[in-house]
């Protein structure tokens, strides 16, 4: 491991100050300060922050989710509440590659037209289907397990887990392309997969240890599909593909705590 890897004590501190801010900066619409330099020259080494930044939007979601239902409003409602927080949060930066996505690897019968396609702003009948199966699935979910008992606890994890997978598929994958923010970020050092891993197993594990097996193999199997798919039609992985690997992954994990809590 060198200098510049996560694990010796002064670059661990800094590196801590610095990824956290960054994940925060390019995963959310939250106003943050940032060493834009320090964030820059951390490059893809920083992506262990993802799952751990996954629990802002997921946090506030969940509490306007609580206040919705406190207010005396029906649980899809209350989803609604919760999904429409998190979708301001974040931009709706995952919810676009799903649905680039979507259009992209089946609109398109080569890979450079799959790849023009996703790179494309609009969006096509095969995105619209994707994000209104992706919003239905959820705030069913959701509405589910917003009125059970650990609920809470239940969210955090999903929110977590779901963020896991787009670290996997920037170490696993080769990149699609020879730009976007995918390359731009760089290909991810093991060590840096670990930890991300790392945290994605350590806080289910302590918030919903009794959803730990269920969690991990239903959320796994959609990733596995979502990868080898991208890599026999556009070679490897994108920015887009990274945010529907959140969105398929957060739909897994919140149809498993349905299935627990109800």
């Amino acid at each position: 491991m060198t200098k510049d890897d996560m694990g010796t004590g002064g670059d661990e501190a800094l590196a801590t100050r610095v990824d956290i801010p960054a994940a925060i900066g390019l995963l959310t619409r939250l106003p943050v300060r940032l060493d834009t330099d320090a964030a820059v020259a951390r490059g893809a080494r920083s992506a262990w922050a993802w799952p751990v930044v996954g629990l802002i939007p997921t946090a506030l979601g969940a509490l306007a989710g609580f206040a919705a239902l406190g207010l005396g409003l029906p649980a899809l409602w209350a989803a609604a509440a919760m999904l429409a927080l998190q979708v301001t949060i974040t931009g709706a930066m995952h919810e676009d590659g799903l649905a680039d996505t979507a259009d992209g690897l089946w609109g398109g019968t080569t890979r450079a037209r799959r790849l023009e396609i996703m790179k494309d702003s609009r969006i096509g009948a095969y995105g619209v289907i994707a994000l209104a199966l992706s919003l239905g699935l959820r705030a069913a979910s959701l509405a589910v397990i917003l009125p059970a008992e650990g609920a809470f606890w239940a969210l955090l994890a999903v929110g977590v887990v779901s963020r896991a997978p787009m670290v996997a598929l920037m170490a696993l994958l080769p990149n699609a392309r020879t730009s976007g923010l995918s390359q731009s970020v760089g290909r991810v050092p093991r060590q840096t997969l670990l930890l991300a891993l790392a945290c994605a197993v350590l806080v289910p594990l302590i918030l919903t240890p009794y959803a730990l097996i269920a969690l991990f193999f239903w959320t796994v199997l959609p990733i596995i599909a979502l990868a080898t798919i991208a890599r026999q039609k556009i070679g490897g992985q994108t920015g887009d593909i990274l945010g529907a690997s959140q969105q398929v992954a957060e739909i897994a994990a919140l149809a498993v705590f349905a299935a627990l809590l109800s």
